[in-house]
């Protein structure tokens, strides 16, 4: 029997949640019930606190304020995987969603992997709403039909998740903080040929309560679509990438030849004068304000190695590549000042706690968020207790990135060129909500998140302390 939790997010529900969690525990559902409340001023988290001291298998999730619907759902899905429930329901706390239907959903999620209620397949289903709350659904199916190809109820929260199905990546994978994270998550799950169902539904007019959203959630949620649609016409969907696709050392050193080849004359200067006064400048800010003078820290990845020519008097440096013709480079620009060694960041060649300190640049996005735990755990095995790790990580949203997705834009999809600018970027980061959850899974605490102008908003640079100690 599969383990399962009920959802609801709560912001100013007091008048409701106790009637709603008695209405779902009388449906006689093996499962437990999670509240999340965006600490609600009308009391709705202490009502729940104390209803939770009444019923054990009811839970109650806590935030410092409202934070948005879509993170709110984010937030539940992902307690949810870190206790292993395998399917996951997810409502309103306004009644509009019955819980009477949460059996239907648990028989169809059976079959498939996610199951969805529909307004649409009634015909009925929505005669009780106003005539503005009514459009608005309407135009908002449309637009995700037609930009998106959804042929599915794809703006409504109320449906089953098979999380046992689903890698937790995939929701990794969804950016939007509000409403739009329900139409995004399920073109996510789209995307990659999940299986879907529709269940029908009727919902009646809002039994308690008012609407909360607002113009500039039906605004925000607009600009949302329009840029995913967008993206789909450039032939960039939400595919979850495999760890087939990571780069392996013959990659590596095919991307290090060329750039002594073919990119030499053209690549490379341009590539050298951006990281010594963009990148360099950044990083050594980061790297002296991150490690004491005299740390020994670890550049894991340190393919050609230009930005370290500064910090060779102030700290000792260890270099490792998997890739010879990286560290041929890495020795042309520094000579002898580091100690330089070819091994795997999947299994650093060093004794545990071997390092203050441990950074790279531009490596981590070439993985799968799975990998990247692995190599994240990897380095806080050899970091001292408390050691810390300096990541510079490429943004979803970075110059670099969208300069280079233009490139490919026009040499690949226009003049057909069948150009390979870099490995492929697996895992761009796309929020420190991301970031955050994978450094915790592998044992760090996030210190320092940022993305701005130092460095004209390229990467994200991250400093995290292993979670066995409190940094130096």
């Amino acid at each position: 029997m599969a383990r399962v939790l009920v959802f609801v997010p709560t912001y100013n529900e007091r008048d409701n949640v106790e009637k709603l969690l008695n209405e779902i525990l009388s449906q006689k559902l093996d499962a437990d019930v999670l509240f999340c409340d965006d600490a609600s001023p009308d009391g709705t988290g202490e009502l729940l606190d104390r209803l939770a001291k009444e019923h054990p298998r009811l839970h109650v999730l806590h935030r410092k304020g409202k934070e948005g619907i879509g993170t709110a759902h984010q937030a539940g899905i992902a307690w949810a995987y870190d206790r292993g429930y395998e399917l996951l329901v997810t409502m309103d706390a306004d009644f509009t969603h019955p819980p009477s239907f949460i059996p239907r959903f648990l028989e169809r999620a059976g079959e498939t992997d996610v199951v969805v209620g529909s307004r649409y397949l009634q015909k009925d289903s929505l005669d009780e709403w106003n005539l503005f709350r009514w459009s608005l659904t309407k135009l908002g199916h449309f637009l995700t039909v037609v930009c998106l190809g959804l042929p599915y109820d794809a703006t409504g929260a109320f449906r089953a998740y098979r999380l046992d199905r689903i890698p937790r990546r995939l929701f990794g994978l969804v950016r939007s903080p509000g409403y739009s994270f329900f139409f995004e998550s399920l073109y996510a799950l789209h995307s990659n040929r999940f299986k879907i169902v529709e269940v029908p539904i009727v919902l009646p007019a809002r039994t308690y309560g008012t609407s909360k959203m607002a113009l500039s959630e039906v605004f925000g949620s607009l600009r949302r679509l329009v840029s995913l649609y967008g993206r789909r016409l450039a032939g960039d969907t939400m595919r979850l990438s495999s760890e087939a696709d990571a780069p392996t050392p013959a990659t590596w050193d095919r991307y290090w030849r060329k750039r002594q080849s073919v990119y030499q004359s053209v690549y490379d200067p341009l590539a050298s004068l951006y990281r010594r006064w963009i990148i360099r400048p950044a990083f050594n800010q980061f790297l002296l304000s991150a490690f004491r003078p005299g740390s020994r820290l670890l550049h894991a990845g340190c393919g050609s190695g230009q930005v370290d020519e500064d910090v060779f008097g102030v700290m000792r440096i260890a270099a490792l590549d998997i890739s010879q013709p990286a560290l041929a480079l890495y020795r042309r620009a520094n000579g002898k000042s580091a100690r330089v060694l070819q091994g795997d960041i999947f299994q650093l060649p060093f004794a545990d706690g071997s390092f203050d300190g441990i950074y790279n640049l531009g490596v981590m996005e070439h993985f799968t968020e799975d990998d990247i735990v692995r190599i994240l755990a990897e380095f806080r095995r050899v970091l001292r207790a408390g050691g810390k790790a300096l990541l510079f990580w490429p943004h979803y949203g970075g110059i670099s990135v969208r300069l280079f997705r233009l490139l490919d834009l026009v040499a690949n999809r226009i003049l057909h060129l069948n150009v390979e600018f870099h490995p492929k970027e697996l895992t761009l980061l796309r929020s420190k909500q991301q970031a955050e959850g994978l450094l915790t899974r592998a044992g760090f605490t996030l210190e320092e998140y940022y993305f701005g102008p130092k460095d004209f908003f390229t990467q994200v640079a991250l400093v995290a302390t292993s979670s066995d100690g409190r940094g130096n």
